[in-house]
C-alpha cells in the first residue's frame, strides 16, 4: 500500500524533503517558501509552506516512492489556504514521472508531468484543474469545477479508479465525478464523417418554397408607394406667380403593399440539411488502461502568483481511498473549525477598529465644521459692527 504523506507541521527541516529548482533564480523572478502556520490557525506549531513574495514564480518538489497505479486506485490529496485571498495565480500540485528526473534540478512549467490538479484563479476565471498527460499531450477536463475562494484551509482530493472513472472532492464533498472517456479527450472518436462522401445533386435542403399556384392580384403594381396628402391645404399667402403652382406634399400610401411575393409553403421534396454519413474511424485505438499512471516519482509545485501568501500542507499520494479519508479527517478535519473561529474573530476585530477610526474621523470633521461656523458668525458680527460705525 502506497502512503506518501507530507505533513509539514512543525518540522523545521522540511527542506530536507523538498528541493527548490533553479528555474527562475538567475532572472530574479524566483520566489521563496516560508515555513509558517499563517495568521489564523488552530495550533501555531502546525505549519505549512507559504508562497512569498508577490509577483514571483514558486517551485518545489519532493521525491515519493516510485509508484504505478495499474490495477489500483490513485489518490492525490492536499490542503491549501489562500490566506491572501488569491486574485490571480495557481494553487495546484503536480505529480511528475521518474522519466523527468534529469530535469528536476531545473523543474519548470516545461517539465513533463503526469497529473496537474488543484485550483487556479485569475479575475473572473476560477476553476479546479484536472489535467492528465497522455501520449505526450496535456488533456484538460471538459467540465468546470469551481474552487473555494475564501481565506480558509480546504482539502482537494482527486481519485482515479481502475475502472476508468474519477472523483473530485473538496473538503470531502464530491464536486465532480464521471468517466475518464467522457470528460477528457483521451481517445480519438470511434466514428468520423466520411471524408469522401458528397451531397447528391438532387438533395433539396430548402424547407420552404414559393407556392407555384399563387398568383399576383390584378392591379398590384398599379398602387403607388406615395400619394399626395389629401388633407393638405395651400397656404393662404401662396402666390402661384411667385411661388409656382402649389402641390400637396407626398405621404406614404396606406394602400401600398410593397413588392409582391408568392406565399411560402412546405417543400414536399425537402430532405433536411445534408451531412456526411458516419464511418468507423481508422485512427481509433481503444485503451482500457487510460487511468494508469506509470512511474510516479515526484510531488511538485510550479506556480505563478500576483499576490503571494498561499499555504500548502498535508499532501498525500496513496492507493488507499479509506486512508486518504482518515488522513483528511485527522489533519484538516481536526483544525478547520478552530481556524475559522480565529479568522472570524480577527475579521470582527479588524472591522471594529475600522469602524472606530471612521467614527473618530467623522467626529473630527464635525468639530472642524463647528469651528468654521463659529468663525463665519464672528466675521458677520465684525462686518455689522463696522457698518454701524460708518452710520
Amino acid at each position: 500500500v502506497l502512503r506518501s504523506a507530507f505533513h509539514i507541521a512543525g518540522a523545521d527541516d522540511w527542506t530536507q524533503r523538498w528541493q527548490i529548482s533553479d528555474w527562475k533564480k538567475e532572472s530574479g523572478e524566483q520566489g521563496e517558501w516560508l515555513h509558517t502556520s499563517g495568521k489564523w490557525y488552530k495550533d501555531e506549531a502546525d505549519k505549512g509552506i507559504q508562497t512569498s513574495p508577490d509577483a514571483r514564480f514558486h517551485n518545489a518538489y519532493a521525491e515519493i516512492t516510485s509508484f504505478s497505479s495499474e490495477g489500483k486506485d490513485l489518490v492525490l490529496q492536499f490542503q491549501v489556504k489562500h490566506e491572501q485571498k488569491l486574485d490571480c495565480g495557481g494553487g495546484y500540485v503536480k505529480l511528475v514521472p521518474g522519466s523527468s528526473a534529469d530535469q528536476m534540478p531545473h523543474f519548470s512549467g516545461e517539465t513533463p508531468y503526469s497529473i496537474m490538479f488543484g485550483p487556479d484563479m485569475c479575475g473572473g476565471t476560477k476553476r479546479v484543474h484536472v489535467i492528465f498527460t497522455y501520449k505526450g499531450e496535456n488533456l484538460l477536463i471538459k467540465k468546470t469545477i469551481q474552487p473555494e475562494t475564501d481565506q480558509l484551509s480546504h482539502v482537494y482530493t482527486l481519485i482515479v479508479k481502475p475502472d476508468n472513472t474519477y472523483q473530485v472532492l473538496i473538503d470531502g464533498e464530491e464536486k465532480q465525478a464521471g468517466s475518464l472517456y467522457d470528460d477528457w479527450d483521451f481517445l480519438k472518436p470511434k466514428e468520423i464523417k466520411d471524408p469522401d462522401a458528397t451531397k447528391p445533386e438532387d438533395w433539396d435542403e430548402r424547407a420552404k418554397i414559393a407556392d407555384p399556384e399563387d398568383v399576383k392580384p390584378d392591379g398590384w403594381d398599379d398602387i403607388p408607394e406615395q400619394i399626395a396628402d389629401p388633407d393638405a391645404k395651400k397656404p393662404e399667402d401662396w402666390d402661384d406667380e411667385d411661388d409656382g403652382e402649389w402641390e400637396a406634399p407626398m405621404i406614404p400610401n396606406p394602400e401600398f403593399k410593397g413588392e409582391w411575393k408568392p406565399k411560402m409553403i412546405d417543400n414536399p421534396d425537402y430532405k433536411g440539411i445534408w451531412t456526411a454519413p458516419m464511418i468507423p474511424n481508422p485512427d481509433f485505438e481503444d485503451d482500457p488502461l487510460i487511468y494508469k499512471q506509470e512511474d510516479l516519482k515526484y510531488v511538485a509545485f510550479e506556480l505563478w502568483q500576483v499576490k503571494s501568501g498561499t499555504i500548502f500542507d498535508n499532501i498525500l499520494v496513496t492507493d488507499d481511498v479509506e486512508y486518504a479519508t482518515k488522513f483528511r479527517d485527522e489533519t484538516w478535519g481536526s483544525m478547520y473549525e478552530a481556524e475559522k473561529t480565529m479568522f472570524d474573530e480577527l475579521q470582527a476585530s479588524k472591522k471594529a477598529a475600522e469602524d472606530a477610526e471612521k467614527a473618530e474621523l467623522e467626529d473630527e470633521d464635525d468639530d472642524e465644521d463647528d469651528e468654521y461656523e463659529e468663525e463665519d458668525e464672528e466675521d458677520e458680527y465684525d462686518e455689522d459692527e463696522g457698518a454701524h460705525e460708518e452710520l
